[in-house]
């Protein structure tokens, strides 16, 4: 390591400390200060201060549930001219919607799913209990499990965190990061290369429609949709056996938007970026922003637009940020996503539902990377220029349609078909891969294409063995069709690939006591590959590789424990597999030895992962904590290298052990603090003999992280949010990846005008000067060696009308 780095190093590591210092005594002294009194130690821990407020039925009781995670839905019809007078008081949230509803002909009624419908008691049967709306987990789980009640640790992203998450930066990526510590940082590219979650691959979903593309993994899966279309998003930490292929890590599931409302209702905002020391044509953002809803009879709609059109990033010193020429870069692009979904009650049980989502980001075209110097310290940086090729871009269309009936004879139903169609072009690159001396071909451009087709099916019973045991039954189907080519001179880089995968799944739930949860199930896999015979591109000798259909059958098994030890306070475990499959494409595409059938190519086995968690969570009003330790072991992981100049997939043990904890405090009903922290570390058998003694790269696994946040609403006008992030310094084997570290501070501000809103955030208040995690710890490599984002001012407005 240069003399240069070590004095960098040293000086950015004090600087960090400083700001986290300085930062959290800031966070603290304005949080005591605007704490006027501590809420009455007394109040039961299920009782807080609630509010309905006043207005449309619909609306409101929609807004309530959103608030409190409660899954909620209703035909509109239902409450289509009832009015809201408005309710508030420290009591439970069922007690307020039965006060609310006690005047109306509506109750409320719990689904075999976990969810719950508004019906008409008059034809409901009078001797119903109300029950208690606790949050839930409803459609990643599939077994409908509480989120009290889950082994696992479950985040739900509310659709208020994703509003103040987008007022300082409208990449979705990025409000992962901010918001979930195990996350690895966001690379500020269209490319998400390296971002794992909790060292394994995450399985990135919008309404259970996989985005992720294992098959020929290009690194984009993080960018398929606009969070404007977004209500929640639904995390599930560590490898689960519930869903198939790509959940080693977790799952992250983007709920959509749907209409609640029977009137006509629309929404446009508007939304202004720059960085604070240099306004100019070429660094300016805008976005723009459409949304309708309504409802007639039975059936609904929700309709979304969004514009987008990004500037160029400047560093903390005003200097461009290094552009991603060939990986795709959010810099200087334009963006757009329709969204539409259209809803059809077939009765107060059964909804049909049509969705579509077509996203596309594309670069601009108008700048381009110059190679910075690591050694001396030097960033990746960016001109003006046209680069070569066509434009880098993601394009995604996902279309499903769904039917639930939750009356099913005692049952509920959930079935749905899907249908994504995903394209990632990168721009033109050098690489020695793509080189042909008998052509004399010196560069290309390659582009994935995959198609996914696919279907899903559960089946639940809840009140089995005197409404203690659960049974959740299903089958998914999935076929994905993947091909990588190189588009300036079509020719092949990856042969279209088969996966077909069949996968039925069982899994109970059983409360032998109110304090005791047990839960168990089995999800058998059968993956098969096709692959015709094909020939590899000149850097790899265009050898000729024999076809092949090989197949796959695993039984993948999960089992957890719930003890409450009282109402708020409980512990819990968990042991659950995982099933993957490593990046097929890279592999194909790099066997360089003639002879070599597809059929018995090792390193196409898939990827099976167990993963053990321990940990406890207490929920006592004013505060929430929860704190868990884990383990995630894999004897045939994947791991990407450079070598040459060309990264493959390397097959080997790997063992992850981490810790998560997690913090939130209600100091009284207008002022929250929250924590998170995440610990994480790794090694592999890079050598071969059976013993895991290399540390993984920040290729595989993220840094140490602290997240805070305060979130304030000062009076019924004004709000505003301040959040902290530290990635802790980290060392590795090789110590050109070693990272510094650094300290991020976003403050944003909201207010709500006579007519509309306003918003002002600024992004890396401090404005540090750091370089990414990707470009300090994955690849030590001068093209990709950025800065991040330096202090940038958004300004939104928005109405609703």
């Amino acid at each position: 390591m240069s003399a240069y780095k070590n004095l960098r190093s040293k000086t950015r590591r004090h600087s960090a400390i400083r700001n986290v210092l300085t930062c959290s005594a800031l966070l603290f002294t304005a949080s005591v200060s605007s704490l006027s009194f501590a809420e009455d130690s007394t109040i039961q821990s299920n009782q807080q201060r609630l509010q309905i407020e006043a207005g449309d039925l619909g609306t409101t009781l929609t807004a309530f549930a959103a608030r409190h995670n409660i899954a909620l839905s209703f035909n509109p019809t239902l409450t289509q001219n009832l009015k809201s007078v408005g309710l508030s008081g420290h009591t439970t949230p069922i007690d307020l919607i039965e006060q609310l509803l006690s005047t109306t002909n509506l109750m409320i009624k719990s689904n075999q799913d976990g969810t719950y419908s508004l019906i008409d008691r008059r034809q409901y049967h009078s001797d119903t209990k109300s029950i208690n709306l606790n949050p839930l987990i409803i459609q990643t789980s599939r077994s409908n499990t509480k989120q009290d009640d889950s082994p696992q640790v479950i985040t739900v992203i509310t659709q208020q965190q994703i509003e103040e998450q987008l007022a300082i930066s409208t990449d979705s990526s990025q409000a992962l990061t901010n918001l979930l510590p195990a996350y690895s940082p966001n690379t500020q590219k269209l490319n998400n290369s390296s971002q794992t979650f909790r060292g394994r691959s995450v399985l990135y979903m919008v309404d259970g429609v996989p985005q992720s593309n294992p098959i020929r993994e290009g690194s984009r899966s993080a960018h398929t949709i606009d969070l404007s279309m977004v209500e929640r998003i639904e995390v599930i930490h560590g490898a689960t056996a519930v869903h198939g292929l790509g959940a080693t890590g977790g799952i992250i599931n983007f709920i959509t938007k749907s209409n609640r409302s029977s009137e006509l209702k629309q929404h446009i905002d508007v939304q202004l970026s720059s960085p604070t020391d240099d306004l100019n044509s070429d660094t300016l953002s805008y976005k723009i922003g459409y949304q309708v809803e309504g409802a007639k009879d039975d059936f609904d709609y929700l309709v979304g637009l969004t514009n987008e059109l990004q500037g160029m990033y400047l560093d903390a010193d005003g200097n461009y940020v290094g552009s991603a020429t060939v990986r795709g870069d959010i810099m200087d692009s334009k963006s757009y996503d329709a969204f539409a979904k259209l809803g059809y009650w077939l009765g107060d049980e059964k909804r049909l539902e049509f969705e579509l989502n077509h996203y596309q980001m594309k670069g601009r075209m108008n700048f381009v990377g110059v190679n910075g110097d690591r050694d001396n310290g030097v960033a990746t940086s960016s001109e003006k220029g046209s680069p070569r090729g066509f434009a880098p871009y993601n394009k995604v269309q996902t279309t499903s349609l769904s039917y639930t009936d939750s009356d099913l004879d005692g049952m509920s139903l959930k079935a749905q078909v899907f249908h994504q169609d995903f394209e990632g072009r990168y721009g033109v690159s050098d690489s020695g891969s793509f080189q042909d001396a008998s052509n004399g071909v010196t560069y290309d451009q390659s582009q994935n294409q995959s198609e996914k087709i696919g279907a899903k099916f559960s089946l639940t019973k809840n009140d089995l063995l005197d409404q203690n045991l659960s049974i959740t039954t299903g089958l998914d189907l999935l076929q994905d069709t993947t091909s990588q080519s190189l588009i300036l001179t079509n020719r092949l880089y990856v042969p279209e690939t088969d996966y077909t995968n069949y996968a039925p799944f069982i899994q109970f739930e059983y409360k032998p006591t109110e304090r005791l949860v047990l839960q168990t199930g089995a999800r058998y896999e059968h993956a098969k590959l096709d692959v015709d015979t094909y020939k590899t591109v000149a850097a790899n000798n265009n050898v000729t590789v024999n076809g092949g259909s090989p197949s796959f059958s695993d039984t993948v098994y999960n089992a957890g424990v719930v003890f409450k030890l009282t109402p708020t306070v409980s512990l819990f475990a968990n042991y659950s597999q995982g099933f993957g499959m490593p990046d097929v494409g890279r592999i194909l595409r790099g066997v360089d030895t003639s002879g070599q059938d597809v059929d018995t190519l090792i390193d196409l086995s898939p990827i099976l992962t167990d993963n053990y968690e321990v940990g406890f969570r207490v929920n006592r009003h004013p505060y929430d904590l929860e704190i868990s330790y884990y383990e995630s072991n894999s004897d045939l992981g994947s791991r990407i290298v450079e070598v040459d100049g060309l990264y493959v997939v390397k097959r080997e043990k790997k063992e992850i052990q981490g810790a998560e904890a997690s913090l939130g405090l209600q100091l009284n009903k207008d002022h929250r603090l929250q924590a998170s922290y995440s610990f994480i570390q790794g090694t592999s058998d890079t050598d071969g003999d059976g013993k895991v003694e290399t540390k993984l790269t920040g290729a595989n696994i993220s840094p140490n992280r602290l997240i805070t946040s305060w979130h304030a609403h000062w009076n019924e006008k004004l709000s505003s949010q301040l959040q902290i992030s530290h990635a802790f310094s980290r060392s590795f084997d090789d110590e050109d990846l070693d990272f510094d570290g650094y300290t991020l501070v976003d403050a944003s501000v909201g207010y709500q005008l006579p007519v509309g809103s306003m918003n002002i955030a600024i992004a890396n208040l401090l404005n540090e000067d750091y370089f990414t995690y990707y470009s300090q710890a994955a690849y030590a490599n001068d093209s990709y060696y950025f800065k991040g984002r330096g202090r940038t001012i958004t300004l939104a407005y928005g109405l609703d009308f």
